[in-house]
């Protein structure tokens, strides 16, 4: 999604220009030439990606070889810093420039990493105004561009259309779970979730849970689990996860990007996030920030609830959910922090990342 906008804003830009690398269906779409799948990349955690490392090595060898032959006016990672940033520092070694879209999460942990981050790139584009500090500090040019979401979506949402678009009840109350879209997040987080839901169902029996697919794959899985609950009645989806966000009168969601969009949503939420046990014991002793999800962290506070590996239990996670659904003045109050938010990080994003683009390589003498 983020290089799809980038690529639209570059064109406007720069006029007719040549694309390659790796991308999904929305860079395609826009002319890229993507000479892997981008789904061979789409692991997570730390011990996961040992089982493709050769893979992803080979992949990131053939990459370097053909744009060291073939340099681009500028090479630009967007986000996967472990893959992207090794790629970025050897090419800049033989000339090319480079630029770095979405910080790693130097701010967070293994801060050491910005020493890397600096021999790597020319340009670090920033989507928060909270991850600039670090690169100032360290003297790593930066730009702060907002996020495409908050451009892309209304302060003000509906929920009622997006009710109607769903067949959803204009008067039920909903709960949205969204359990993550990739394999191992779902194996992990829906039967919790779904838990919860068995849990939330006792208190409050009219309560309706609807549950998205991220593609068919997903879709197939979640049946399956499902299964395994069969005095439970969810609805489960294709797709439609920001419909059924801005539907919902709560979301049970996995840690990610997914916050930021039912932040954006004006939902009220309970952000929840499991991993392999090893992977989150070496992750877990290397974090230097109180939070990890994104209105927390943009907020500067725990504005929303967030349970963490053995605290993100059926039990708490529906407690939590419990005081999300009741409160209306917190629910207010919730709301005019989320929109303040929102203004701050809606400042046209893919336009300004370009300019900062075109303006790192003016200065490089492009």
């Amino acid at each position: 999604m983020l290089g799809s906008h980038l690529i639209i804003a570059l064109k406007k830009q720069f006029g007719d220009i040549r694309v390659e690398g790796i991308g999904g269906p929305l860079m395609i779409a826009q002319g890229m030439r993507s000479m892997y799948p981008m789904e061979r990349l789409s692991v997570m955690g730390l011990i996961e990606p040992l089982k493709r490392l050769p893979e992803l090595l080979r992949i990131r060898g053939a990459l370097y070889r053909h744009f060291r032959d073939n340099p681009p006016d500028i090479f630009i990672g967007v986000d996967a810093p472990d893959f992207t940033l090794h790629l970025e520092q050897k090419l800049r070694k033989v000339g090319v420039r480079t630029a770095h879209l979405v910080s790693p999460s130097v701010w967070a942990w293994r801060k050491r990493r910005i020493r890397k981050i600096k021999r790597a790139v020319d340009l670090m584009l920033c989507l928060f105004p909270f991850e600039m500090q670090v690169y100032r500090d360290h003297g790593v040019p930066v730009a702060f561009v907002g996020h495409p979401l908050a451009d892309e979506l209304p302060l003000q949402p509906d929920p009622g259309l997006a009710r109607e678009s769903l067949g959803l009840p204009a008067t039920a109350e909903v709960l949205a779970l969204l359990p993550g879209s990739r394999a191992g997040e779902v194996r992990l987080l829906a039967p919790l979730f779904l838990q919860t839901a068995e849990k939330m169902q006792q208190w409050q029996p009219a309560l309706s849970f609807v549950m998205p697919a991220a593609n068919d794959a997903r879709y197939a899985e979640l049946t399956e689990i499902l299964q395994d609950y069969p005095g439970l009645s969810v609805r489960l989806l294709r797709g439609q996860s920001r419909e059924l966000m801005a539907a919902a009168d709560a979301v049970l969601l996995a840690s990610g990007t997914a916050t930021l969009e039912a932040m954006l949503l004006k939902r009220p939420m309970v952000v929840a996030y499991r991993m392999a046990f090893f992977s989150w014991m070496i992750i877990s002793r290397m974090l230097t920030t109180r939070f990890v999800a994104l209105p927390n962290l943009l907020a500067g506070r725990m504005l929303v609830p967030e349970l963490l590996q053995d605290k993100a239990t059926p039990e708490a996670m529906a407690a939590a959910l419990q005081l999300q659904l009741g409160d209306a003045r917190e629910r207010l109050a919730l709301n005019e922090e989320y929109l303040r938010i929102h203004r701050a990080l809606a400042l046209n994003f893919s336009e300004r990342a370009a300019q900062a683009i075109a303006a790192m390589l003016e200065e490089t003498g492009a």
